[in-house]
């Protein structure tokens, strides 16, 4: 398909895609970085009243996610409805998760290799005995662990309205699929129902678009919080190991995913500028979920199409959790740093083991990377859980870090394996990222 001429200020796109406007999202994007910034300066200026800012960020999130159910079900009905060969979507799901657990191994492999080469917790020499656990207790309530079986379980909603209703994404993704493949079986007959389901995801994504509108409200009252609660002197104490994970995130970033950004036909480095908006989305609200909705318009922009598009990045956010995978070989072998609890190799080689069980774990348990490195520590027994206690202030602020990781190698993945199933228009790609021609 030849690149399609637009003007400059938008984006170039499918005819059945909606067209972005960049001057839109530019104000977003300046909106966003104000929120940030004025939240910064009220956690300085008055941490107390910053503290109570919470809300402000939950109520975005919240909205947010109100849309995701419908938005995955409209994109992924209407994609494999519409499908002129049913093979595509099986090809589609085993190359994603085949992708998902080797991206997942080197994730968890280098921050691992990085943490021991750098020791950011040596020295602290710090009594697991002394500490008080009682701000981590309702992480390590929650850190339960859905065995196989129950996870499995988990993901077959137990009415059809009940995969809406429960907010999680893999119910959500299995009804759409059982909704599409039999659309496609009825053939004419279900087109009514087709178009139907059409519009109302074009009715969605209005939804988001003046969702968005609030969305410098969220990101104020994100910053506000983190820096009201815990302030900069947490960020001074714990330096080292913030600066170490945010360098080892950048490394995955523009190490190993350029690389497969690069075999794929495009450049990391204009990927993350053309979804720059969703990043300081992410980066304002701590929260991965915030710029659900806006990517998957952004890749299927970028020519992958909508099938692929709403079943790689759903299963990636339950499979593909890059970000969290560094946290957690970090953090833990950090923890264990910090305490002087002795790791010899075959240990941390069983460490990893677990981790490549439990940072799946993520997909089962309500709530952030923290719970499931708290699960993780109580499976592996050896490293104690109460250091913890020593990287909870500054949580918040890794956890950014990890939802950025996490957007960019979702993205990425979406677009190599689209490329893969031959679902990927690299006119279109290249026309947006100026990708050079293979």
């Amino acid at each position: 398909m030849p690149a399609v001429s637009a003007p400059e200020s938008k984006v170039v796109c499918l005819p059945e895609l909606r067209v972005i406007d960049r001057a839109r999202t530019r104000r977003l994007y300046l909106l966003v970085l104000a929120g940030l910034g004025l939240g910064v300066v009220f956690g300085l200026v008055d941490p107390d009243t910053a503290a109570q800012m919470k809300p402000l960020s939950d109520g975005f999130i919240k909205l947010v996610k109100m849309t995701i159910a419908p938005l995955i079900f409209c994109t992924v009905v209407g994609g494999v409805a519409g499908m002129k060969a049913m093979k595509i979507v099986g090809k589609a799901g085993s190359l994603a998760l085949l992708y998902f657990e080797v991206m997942s191994t080197i994730a968890l492999v280098i921050g691992l290799v990085i943490v021991n080469l750098v020791r950011p917790g040596a020295g602290m020499n710090i009594d697991p005995h002394t500490l008080d656990t009682s701000k981590i207790a309702q992480y390590t309530d929650a850190g339960h662990k859905l065995s196989t079986v129950e996870f499995l379980l988990n993901i077959i909603p137990d009415t059809f309205v009940g995969a809406f209703a429960r907010g999680e994404l893999l119910p959500v993704l299995v009804l759409a699929l059982l909704f599409g493949f039999a659309l496609h079986k009825v053939g004419e007959r279900g087109q009514p129902i087709l178009d139907l389901v059409d519009r109302l995801g074009n009715v969605v994504f209005g939804i988001v678009e003046i969702i968005m509108y609030v969305a410098p409200i969220g990101a104020f009252g994100a910053m506000a919080l983190t820096v009201g609660e815990h302030g900069v002197g947490t960020l001074a104490s714990l330096g080292k190991l913030m600066a170490c994970f945010y360098t080892t995130c950048l490394v995955f970033v523009f190490g190993v995913l350029g690389v497969v950004a690069r075999l794929s036909g495009f450049s990391i480095v204009r990927f993350v500028r053309f979804i720059r908006d969703e990043l300081f989305l992410v980066l304002g609200t701590s929260s991965s979920e915030s710029a659900l909705p806006r990517m998957m318009g952004k890749l299927e922009t970028l020519g992958a199409s909508k099938p692929v598009v709403g079943l790689v990045i759903p299963a990636g956010y339950s499979f593909n959790l890059d970000g969290t995978s560094i946290y957690l070989t970090m953090a833990a072998v950090f923890v264990a740093q910090a305490t002087n609890t002795p790791l010899d190799l075959w240990q941390q080689l069983e460490l990893l083991a677990v981790l490549l069980l439990t940072s799946k774990g993520a997909a089962g348990v309500t709530g952030s990377g923290f719970i499931v490195l708290t699960a993780t520590l109580d499976a592996f027994g050896d490293i104690p859980v109460a250091g913890l206690v020593v990287i909870y202030g500054i949580d918040r602020f890794m956890s950014e870090a990890r939802a950025l990781t996490n957007v960019i190698g979702n993205g990425v993945a979406t677009l190599v394996v689209a490329r893969w199933c031959n679902e990927l228009d690299s006119e279109l790609l290249r026309a947006n990222l100026g990708a050079p021609r293979e």
